[in-house]
């Protein structure tokens, strides 16, 4: 499916899945296939919140490129697996303080440069 890493269209960043027809599975990225069964599987937009599932400090600058180093150079970033209400984990870069994260805060997802990005939501 074209373009199944970027935000669904007209839905602001949130990200762009698909789910099966026959069983009901939704995946991330957007799929033609159903990866359980193999039956067709339809776009949809999936949700823009969820919560965050596990995570870990990226302490060393990931190879360049893809990469590009901010012009400040590199400062360690939280990546970690948010569970969407579809049952979906999605790897994200976290967009927190990496003191302020714990496993299970509610976070909101969405398309980011290249990455699903995640931030915090106030409770």
């Amino acid at each position: 499916m074209e373009g199944s890493l970027s935000a669904a269209e007209g839905t602001g960043s949130r990200l762009r899945g698909s789910r099966c027809a026959d069983c009901a599975v939704a995946v991330y990225p957007a799929e033609p296939a159903c990866p359980r069964c193999g039956g067709p599987a339809e776009p949809v937009t999936l949700s823009g919140t969820g919560t965050l599932w596990t995570w870990t400090v990226q302490r060393y600058a990931p190879k360049s490129p893809p990469y590009v180093p901010p012009p400040a150079g590199f400062t360690p970033f939280g990546v970690g697996y948010v569970e969407l209400q579809e049952g979906v984990r999605v790897l994200a870069r976290l967009d927190l303080d990496p003191e302020d994260l714990e496993i299970g805060m509610p976070v909101v997802i969405g398309a980011g440069d290249g990455v699903p990005r995640a931030a915090g939501v106030a409770v």
